[in-house]
């Protein structure tokens, strides 16, 4: 098998990208690659590992965001506070639902931001993202 292969490529990256504040997707990519033959555990693979890469950077973007908006928020704020305790606490779960549409993306930003812990937060985001995947080809293998 041929890693570098363009189907191969396309799919990492464009899983990478649908993962980021850029509203695509690539679950249809994922499908066509498997209706055509491509290595079923490749593409499981590839666009896990790019949609997950991809989740890891908005929480990057969020976390070196913090300094900034630390900067700038108002000293007095308790909200700010109260709402990283709590996260920690209670909102890092939300991470399980990297994996949909719309909010996903968000959720991610959101970790970066409050800074929840890097290694719980890269777990949750991995189970998260691998878990959509998964059953978008357990669904395939059902039906074909």
């Amino acid at each position: 098998m041929d890693w570098v292969e363009p189907g191969y490529v396309a799919l990492f990256l464009l899983s990478f990208s649908a993962a980021t504040l850029i509203p695509i997707g690539s679950e249809w990519l994922l499908l066509v690659m498997l209706s055509q033959g491509f290595s079923p555990s490749a593409c499981l693979a590839l666009a896990t590992l790019g949609n997950t890469l991809g989740s890891y950077t908005n929480y990057g973007l969020g976390y070196w965001a913090h300094e900034w908006i630390e900067k700038r928020r108002n000293p007095k704020a308790k909200g700010w506070r109260r709402a990283e305790i709590w996260y920690r606490k209670y909102g890092i779960w939300s991470l399980l639902f990297a994996w949909i549409p719309i909010i996903g993306d968000p959720l991610t930003l959101i970790a970066g931001i409050l800074k929840a812990n890097w290694l719980q937060a890269a777990t949750l985001i991995l189970i998260s993202k691998l878990s959509r995947y998964l059953l978008i080809f357990i669904g395939y293998l059902y039906l074909n």
